[in-house]
């Protein structure tokens, strides 16, 4: 849960997600503050209306059957009676007795009763789709009396409004529940939909990394998912063309100078002082080596290599028995017991140039294969002395060599961790150098794994 909220997806999941619940609210309380006004004001209006009607309908009652009439005609929030007793009155008439007033004309006294009707104090529940609260009536909540042309003093009550009994009866819990999933269920679409070209580009250039090959990404999608997909491939052809020409160019160089080399040799062995044949057999061995290992290195950034599944703990059991044979010490534990997707020669020449570093520097090479989540790792450990911490990282650069006191025969040229690195990241894995506890270095390289092992 934690890694979906921290990728791309669920940040813009939540974002959307909180974005059109908090407009969602904000519009509802605007809705609901809007609808209570108008209401409010239509029930004002109806309460002046209906306070008209019933003066005026009391008016042609006669004066002993109109307590029956009102009795009858009276309706909750809206009661005209005989006023009881005289009550204390304001000093100025309300908003409402003034315009009922104007309505009913000047034969009829209007006076604002000071007190207000209890009623009007009392809270209300008011429902909503955030819950229920209690307030109390904004309206038009007063007493006027009214004195009538025969002069009868009646009492008229504006009270609240009667709380409808179909908003009771509604269970905003459901309509709420329903608003979220759904807006939660949009959401996600959203996010997915945005961020999966964002995905495949990454997916891309994972598979980018691993083979220079891979078939470029399909032009489809908006607009702009078209044009950064066209983009990509762009890229990949130019990287492509790049490495192509730079690995021809290394081959070519490297294998022209095999013949000039072969010449030299035969040449040297018609000079006639021993010591300075030897010296010059010595330089030209090692020119040759670095030819080798030019070529090596021109091989380990092809790609061409067909992808094939492999066993291996078979394939570096075949290396180091080819390495026992070849009177190198080196010891094998463990077993990763998986199969992975990979390049036979390529990975062989990896393991070979490894252990042979190991053996070279070390004296021996101590190989652990072992599988750790979903992957398969392999450390090759020698009893070597070591490499200083500031030159772990130059070692993969080519041709640079720790000790360069070493002579050719002994250091190399300094291109083997760098080939081994580059089969290693082609195949998608990994490769690290650290010194070891116990003494020596230690070179782990992790491949991922594609199927069971048998």
């Amino acid at each position: 849960m934690k890694a979906f909220f921290s990728s791309m997806t669920g940040r813009v999941f939540l974002t959307l997600l909180a974005g059109t619940v908090i407009s969602a609210i904000l519009t509802q309380l605007l809705v609901e503050e809007q609808h209570n006004d108008i209401f409010r004001e239509y029930r004002d209006s109806q309460a002046l209306e209906r306070s008209e009607q019933l003066i005026f309908s009391a008016e042609i009652v006669p004066a002993s059957a109109r307590a029956a009439y009102l009795l009858s005609a009276n309706r909750p929030g809206i009661r005209l009676e005989e006023a009881a007793e005289q009550l204390p009155v304001a000093a100025a008439p309300s908003k409402f007795t003034s315009a009922l007033a104007a309505r009913i004309g000047a034969q009829y006294k209007l006076e604002t009763v000071a007190l207000r009707p209890a009623a009007c104090d009392v809270p209300r529940v008011v429902h909503s789709m955030f819950g229920s609260t209690r307030r109390v009536w904004p309206g038009v909540c007063e007493s006027v009396n009214v004195r009538m042309r025969d002069g009868e003093l009646l009492r008229l009550q504006i009270l609240p409004p009667v709380s409808s009994v179909l908003a009771e009866q509604s269970d905003y819990r459901v309509i709420i529940g329903m608003f979220l999933l759904s807006i939660t269920v949009l959401a996600y679409l959203v996010a997915r939909m945005t961020t999966r070209p964002l995905k495949q580009l990454a997916q891309a250039a994972k598979d980018l990394g691993n083979d220079i090959n891979h078939p470029p990404l399909a032009l489809v999608g908006a607009s702009e998912i078209r044009q950064a997909s066209a983009a990509f491939n762009a890229m990949q052809a130019r990287i492509r063309q790049y490495i192509f020409q730079r690995t021809q160019m290394l081959a070519a160089i490297t294998h022209d100078l095999q013949t000039p080399l072969t010449r030299m040799r035969l040449r040297l062995e018609k000079v006639g002082d021993a010591e300075l044949q030897q010296r010059l057999v010595g330089d030209l061995s090692a020119m040759q080596e670095m030819v080798r290992e030019g070529l090596d290195l021109a091989r380990s950034m092809d790609t061409n290599e067909t992808m094939a599944p492999l066993d291996l703990d078979s394939l570096l059991g075949s290396v180091c028995c080819d390495a026992t044979d070849a009177g190198q010490q080196v010891e094998v534990h463990g077993s990763a017991k998986k199969a992975l997707l990979g390049r036979p020669m390529a990975l062989r020449r990896c393991l070979v140039n490894l252990i042979d570093n190991a053996v070279k520097y070390g004296q021996r090479a101590l190989v652990t294969v072992d599988a750790v989540s979903g992957s398969a790792r392999i450390r090759i450990r020698d009893t070597g002395p070591g490499i200083a911490p500031g030159e772990l990282a130059r070692v993969f650069e080519p041709f640079y060599r720790v000790e360069t006191s070493r002579s050719r025969e002994s250091g190399g040229t300094g291109l083997g961790l760098t080939i081994a690195r580059n089969i290693a990241e082609q195949h998608g894995g990994s490769l690290a150098l650290a010194n070891h506890p116990d003494g020596g270095l230690e070179v782990t390289l992790v491949l991922p794994t594609y199927y069971a092992g048998k």
